[in-house]
């Protein structure tokens, strides 16, 4: 005799696998319809127009591989960091032209930070494979590395630290995460010495499961760390010396690096709902961490004061890891193992 239990699931799953071929199909049809259509994405004040075809190179001159992040400098120029060792920087100009390429020793490229030190702009990459934070210039010259940090009585070895983020205060300190090592949070004042070490892994919320991205927040006039627990879905606040202040959750959002441009910060949604595979988008918090639109994602609603969980609805990104935002709030999303791919444009409309 056939088991009913079997067979109703049988058939739930058979019915449910035809639903999802359908919408998997369809998704298809939309994304090779996005390079062509003026397809608007996002919600309220802050909506975009697609282009996918933006800073597209000759792959067999400008490799990408995992297109970790970008930054916008003084002069207008967009630079990405990829872990690609034959060139891991790429530097754009807005209308996607390349300017120039550079880097062939940062096979774990990951976090690219943008500094303005006394009129000169300096970029601080995290290696997760080297274990070191290395600072230069714009064209490449390495001016201090911050190695596997042994001083630190956290670490004993350096497969323990995996650095993935560094954020920069007015003053000259580094802060750096270990999103993929242990955990911790060290704090370098700006010739390189260890002055802190905070965080470190556990459930507690002045711990991370994943510090994925760290950033300066200073919107209401003083500077405060905001740091990404991505798999716990969270944002987290520091005071500056790494005393824990208060978290923003975002369930079914997994984050990755806070950026923020006047009073909005945006983050790269990696995934979403569970955490399946090609399910990202972008989140958008107005100055009081209100989501405020979810390009990709679901409308943002509250209930009772509470966000209800986020998923994506439109597969226009696979797995976005970092955001850029130009003058005139125009947005570039690069994306982690996302087929070698170059990033997408969103204009602002």
């Amino acid at each position: 005799m056939m088991n009913h239990n079997y067979y109703i699931s049988r058939r739930s799953f058979l019915r449910h696998a035809s639903i999802l071929t359908a919408s998997m199909t369809m998704r298809s049809v939309s994304l090779r319809m996005f390079a062509e259509k003026d397809v608007i994405i996002g919600h309220g004040a802050y909506r975009y127009k697609v282009d996918m075809n933006w800073g597209l190179l000759d792959s067999s001159k400008f490799p990408v591989k995992d297109c970790h992040e970008m930054v916008y400098t003084k002069a207008g120029n967009i630079i990405l960091l990829t872990n690609d060792i034959r060139n891991n920087i790429l530097m754009y100009n807005k209308d996607g032209t390349l300017v120039k390429s550079w880097g062939k020793t940062y096979p774990g490229g990951h976090g690219l930070t943008l500094m303005d030190e006394g009129g000169e702009e300096f970029l601080y990459i995290t290696d997760t494979v080297r274990h070191e934070v290395i600072k230069t210039d714009l064209d490449g010259k390495e001016v201090l590395i911050l190695p596997f940090p042994r001083a630190a009585a956290n670490y004993t070895k350096p497969e323990e630290y995996l650095p993935t983020e560094t954020a920069i205060a007015s003053n000259g300190d580094i802060y750096v995460a270990d999103g993929y090592g242990s955990q911790y949070i060290i704090k370098y004042n700006q010739y390189g010495r260890i002055e802190k070490v905070f965080g470190g892994r556990g459930e507690q919320e002045d711990q991370f499961f994943n510090a994925h991205g760290i950033a300066i927040d200073s919107r209401n006039g003083k500077e405060r760390l905001l740091i990404t627990a991505r798999q716990q879905n969270k944002l987290k606040y520091f005071a500056m010396d790494g005393t824990y202040e208060s978290s923003i959750h975002l369930d079914g959002a997994y984050i990755c690096r806070p950026v923020i441009k006047d009073d909005t910060v945006y983050l790269a949604t990696i995934w979403s709902g569970n955490g399946s595979s090609n399910t990202g988008f972008v989140s958008i918090l107005n100055k009081e961490n209100q989501l405020v639109s979810a390009p990709g994602g679901c409308m943002p609603k509250y209930t009772n004061g509470k966000l209800n969980p986020l998923y994506q609805t439109l597969q226009i990104f696979k797995h976005p890891h970092d955001v850029c935002i130009d003058e005139d709030e125009n947005m570039y999303v690069c994306q982690w193992n996302a087929g070698n791919s170059y990033p997408i444009k969103l204009i602002r409309v």
